[in-house]
C-alpha cells in the first residue's frame, strides 16, 4: 500500500482512544450489558406489576397527605432516642476503632500477626450490615436502645478504622524518625509523631460517620433495636399513612440537620 493510499484509508485525525482501547471498551460494555440482562432474567421480576405502579404510588401519596401533625408530639421522643443511639454508637466506635487502626496500619503494627488481626476485625465489621448487627444484638441484649447502640458501633468500627489506618500509613516518616531520635518510647512516638498528623482525618471521619449513623439509626427499630423505626414500622403495619408521613418528615429534618452539622465541622477542620 502506497503512502497516498494509506493516507486516504487512515486519515490523520485525533482520536481519544486507540482502536485497541476502543475495542476493549466495547467489550466491557457488552460484558456489563450481558451480566445485567442475565441478572434480570434470573431474578424473574414480574414486570406486569409496573403497569399500575404509578397509580399505586399516587394512591399511597394521597393517603399520606395531609400529615397528622398532632402525632408529632409522640414522634419527638423516639426521634431524640434515635439521635442518642447514633451518638453513643459513634463514641463507642472511636474508643474501639482507634487501637484497631494502629494494629491495621503497616507502619505502626508490631508484627504481621497483629496486622492480620487488625485487618480481619475491620473487614468483619464492614462485611455485616447494620440491620444484621441489630438482629444479633437484639438477641443478646433484647429489644431496645442498647442493641441499637452496639449495632451502630459494630458496623462503624470497620469504616472508621479503615480510613484512619490508611491515613496512618501515609504520614510523614521524617517526623516519626525525629521523635525516635530523641529516645522516645513507642507510646510517645505514637502520641507525638503519629497522632498529630492524622488528627484532621480522625475528626473528619468521626463526624462523617456520625452523620451516616443518624440515617442508619432510623431503620434499626424495624428489627427492635430502638429509635423511631419501631414506631414507623408499627404505623406502616397499621396503614396509618398520615402518621407515617409525619415520621418521614421528621426523619428528613433530622438528617438535614446532621448533614449541615457534619459539613460545617468538616469544613472547619480542613
Amino acid at each position: 500500500m502506497t503512502r497516498e493510499q494509506h493516507a486516504r484509508r487512515y486519515p490523520e485525525v485525533w482520536r481519544r482512544f486507540t482502536p485497541k482501547e476502543t475495542l476493549i471498551r466495547y467489550l466491557w460494555f457488552a460484558a456489563v450489558a450481558f451480566i445485567a440482562a442475565w441478572s434480570l432474567q434470573r431474578l424473574e421480576i414480574p414486570w406486569f406489576y409496573f403497569l399500575d405502579a404509578h397509580t399505586q404510588a399516587g394512591d399511597l401519596l394521597s393517603r399520606m397527605v395531609p400529615p397528622y401533625w398532632g402525632f408529632f408530639a409522640e414522634v419527638a421522643g423516639p426521634l431524640i432516642e434515635t439521635v442518642h443511639i447514633a451518638t453513643l454508637g459513634t463514641v463507642i466506635t472511636v474508643l474501639v476503632a482507634l487501637p484497631i487502626a494502629f494494629l491495621a496500619a503497616r507502619n505502626t503494627t508490631p508484627n504481621a500477626l497483629t496486622w492480620f488481626i487488625g485487618r480481619f476485625l475491620l473487614v468483619a465489621s464492614r462485611s455485616v450490615n447494620t440491620v444484621v448487627w441489630g438482629l444479633i444484638f437484639v438477641a443478646i441484649f433484647g429489644p431496645g436502645a442498647m442493641a441499637g447502640i452496639w449495632s451502630i458501633a459494630a458496623r462503624s468500627v470497620g469504616f472508621v478504622g479503615k480510613l484512619i489506618a490508611e491515613a496512618i500509613e501515609e504520614i510523614d516518616r521524617g517526623t516519626v524518625e525525629a521523635v525516635e531520635a530523641t529516645g522516645a518510647s513507642r507510646l510517645q512516638v505514637l502520641l507525638i509523631g503519629v497522632i498529630p498528623q492524622v488528627l484532621p482525618v480522625i475528626y473528619g471521619t468521626i463526624v462523617y460517620r456520625w452523620d451516616i449513623n443518624i440515617r442508619e439509626s432510623t431503620v434499626l427499630g424495624f428489627v427492635g433495636a430502638g429509635g423511631i423505626g419501631i414506631m414507623l414500622y408499627a404505623s406502616i403495619n397499621q396503614f396509618a399513612w398520615h402518621e407515617v408521613s409525619v415520621m418521614l418528615i421528621a426523619i428528613f429534618g433530622i438528617v438535614v440537620v446532621s448533614e449541615f452539622v457534619s459539613a460545617t465541622v468538616r469544613g472547619r477542620i480542613t
